[in-house]
């Protein structure tokens, strides 16, 4: 299938940019790598009347590693974030996700803050952020704002941006050294999106040996990114010996998931927790393999 008609802007700077936005009056989309918005146009699901490129502008292909986060500029491709030696020793869930999206041809163009704005409850990187309580940063002709990330995700395929509003860049920020990251899914075929999948961090007290918090989102089971806390269920207990019974449960009574043509809710749920154990137990001991 063809898109529908639109006119194409290309600016050079975020100024001309959101003034774009401004004049398509709501009827304007932004364009960056285009893996999921393409897709939508040839399926007549997205119909704008203008598609503003913003690969052009300057200042938006950055990747800025800080001592309080990894910052990632609107641009960036997923295979930039996933091969930068810095940001993955600062923030090691980063590539533990990106590894998981889709095929190295995707990655190579989709970009990590559109992913973010798509807002796909199926996708990775919603859930790293609000794992992390990070943010993003848009910019409008007349206002300039930070969204959380747990105010960033309002529905399945709907973020709390206006349509005037670029997304400039994604927050994501540091963890403590003694918090360990891990990233768990299952899909049916390599690429596919996950049935079901986690995104966990492991507070450890590695002097003991033990676990002193816990938190999780799940990928493709809610319809937002969600975070559970598990830390009353795991604290206390030994890394290399954790017990995840009653965090799965606690888990799989905060989710909500639906029937689909790829599994049932029961199903889902079912691969939730056996997904989150696993992930735990990567977490608590260090594995970073799986």
């Amino acid at each position: 299938m063809k898109p529908p008609p639109f006119r194409h802007v290309a600016p050079r700077t975020v100024d001309e940019a959101v003034t774009a936005l401004a004049e398509a009056d709501g009827h304007g989309k932004v364009l960056a790598g285009g893996q999921s918005l393409v897709p939508l146009l040839n399926m007549r699901l997205a119909a704008p009347s203008v598609l503003v490129d913003v690969n052009g502008v300057t200042g938006l292909d950055g990747i800025e590693v800080t001592d309080d986060a990894v910052v990632v500029g609107a641009t960036v491709r997923h295979r930039d974030l996933e091969r930068h030696a810095a940001a993955d020793a600062a923030l090691p869930v980063l590539r533990q996700a990106l590894v998981h999206v889709a095929h190295p041809v995707i990655r190579n163009r989709g970009t990590v803050v559109g992913s973010l704005v798509h807002a796909d409850p199926a996708a990775e990187l919603p859930a790293v952020l609000v794992l992390l309580g990070g943010h993003v940063d848009v910019v409008s002709r007349d206002d300039r704002r930070s969204i959380d990330a747990e105010a960033l995700f309002v529905a399945p395929l709907e973020s709390s941006l206006r349509p005037d509003e670029l997304a400039v860049s994604a927050t994501f920020p540091r963890l403590a050294a003694t918090t360990a990251t891990a990233v768990r899914e299952l899909a049916r075929r390599h690429g596919d999106y996950a049935m079901a999948g986690v995104c966990v961090a492991v507070d450890r007290d590695d002097e003991r040996a033990t676990v002193t918090g816990a938190r999780a989102v799940f990928i493709g089971v809610t319809d937002t990114p969600t975070l559970v806390d598990l830390g009353e269920d795991l604290a206390g207990q030994g890394c290399h010996d954790l017990d995840t019974v009653a965090a799965v449960a606690r888990a799989r009574d905060a989710i909500d998931p639906t029937d689909d043509i790829h599994a049932t809710a029961d199903y889902r749920r079912h691969l939730a927790g056996v997904m989150l154990a696993r992930a735990l137990a990567d977490a608590a001991t260090g594995r970073e393999d799986a």
